[in-house]
């Protein structure tokens, strides 16, 4: 489908210019005042046109690029791993959350766009690893071959540790850029640390290596869900209102829709593995037989996965709609998330 996207930092002027192409006989795909919901519309159209009115420092961390360290030096194979790695595509889901949140408690300044880069490193890290022979040993990712298949397992390994120790580099910039914001900073910083470790996606990655192999319950389930997928989703979203300045009330309140978005996204990965081709996915499907593991679609049932995506994702707008916003792109973005075929 071709279509056109109106970007512009004020909402009036964006629909201006929309309705004056509609009239005009234009198809306009969506309106969006960020990069990140011009990134969202643009992942629903074969190709098409950016109507832009926005400096394109907004939209800069899809090109995640000048945050990552150039190929040079006896090295470089690593920046080279690193970059394949990193700009494979994906939803940018994450960074997507963490941008949406933070305008929504009122952030403006760019102290963002460091911690939205790590943390797109930081869950690609854990995609290159999740791939490797020890783990799941998957030869495609996002459509194309996996890190380890196309370096070799030793640099897929490295890989991912560079990505995950760049990526507090890259959000120690903030220090640097914004001191007089040190403290939510550092406060970010505590959260993406804890979110990404043994007490979040680690802790939840462990788990799900462990159990493989024989049946687990729903606890258990749970367990692995909310800490390997649903803790970075959390992590995006506390961050981003914390760098806002939101109270310590709603940053809670944050990681509580996060939570269940992040059940509910999983879920729906559950049922896509099961469903779905790896032609649409841009990754093998039937992984999760293949490595005999638990599925919420094997502990429920397909058609009570498909009602209780429904549920999460309902109780976490109806969280997220006690918070006045200038739009409902964050909503939006949440359903589109969840109900997604790839």
């Amino acid at each position: 489908m071709i279509g056109i996207i109106v970007v512009f930092p004020k909402k009036e002027n964006a629909i201006n210019i929309r309705n004056l192409l509609v009239r005009n006989g234009v198809n306009v795909t969506g309106v969006a005042t960020t990069g990140a919901q011009a990134m969202h519309y643009a992942d629903t159209v074969d190709e098409g046109i950016v109507v832009c009115g926005y400096k394109l420092k907004d939209m800069m961390y899809t090109d995640l690029r000048e945050y990552l360290p150039e190929a040079n030096g006896y090295q470089s194979v690593i920046m080279e791993a690193m970059e394949y790695s990193l700009m494979a595509g994906g939803k940018r889901l994450r960074p997507m959350l963490m941008m949406e949140t933070y305008r929504l408690f009122g952030g403006e300044t760019e102290v963002i766009y460091p911690f939205m880069a790590a943390m797109e490193m930081i869950h690609t890290y854990s995609l290159v690893h999740d791939d490797l022979p020890a783990m799941d040993n998957d030869e495609y990712r996002r459509g194309r071959k996996t890190t380890h298949i196309v370096y070799g397992e030793d640099m897929g390994i490295l890989a991912g540790d560079a990505l995950l120790n760049y990526a507090f580099e890259t959000a120690c910039k903030a220090f640097e850029q914004f001191p007089e914001e040190s403290l939510r900073i550092g406060q970010a910083m505590r959260v993406l640390a804890r979110k990404a470790g043994i007490y979040g996606m680690i802790g939840g990655q462990v788990v799900d290596v462990k159990e493989s192999g024989h049946q687990i319950d729903e606890e258990v389930l749970d367990f692995i869900f909310r800490l390997k997928t649903g803790a970075l989703i959390e992590s995006a979203m506390m961050i981003g209102a914390i760098l806002a300045g939101a109270s310590k009330e709603d940053v809670k309140s944050m990681q509580k829709v996060a939570g269940k978005i992040g059940m509910a996204f999983q879920i729906q990965d559950d049922i896509l593995d099961v469903t779905s081709t790896t032609e649409q996915l841009g990754k093998p499907v039937h992984s999760d037989e293949k490595n005999e593991k638990t599925t919420y679609v094997t502990l429920k049932g397909i058609e009570q996965a498909h009602k209780d995506v429904e549920r999460m994702t309902e109780e976490a707008i109806d969280e997220l709609k006690k918070f006045p916003a200038g739009d409902n792109f964050l909503e939006q973005l949440l359903k589109s998330l969840v109900y997604r075929e790839k």
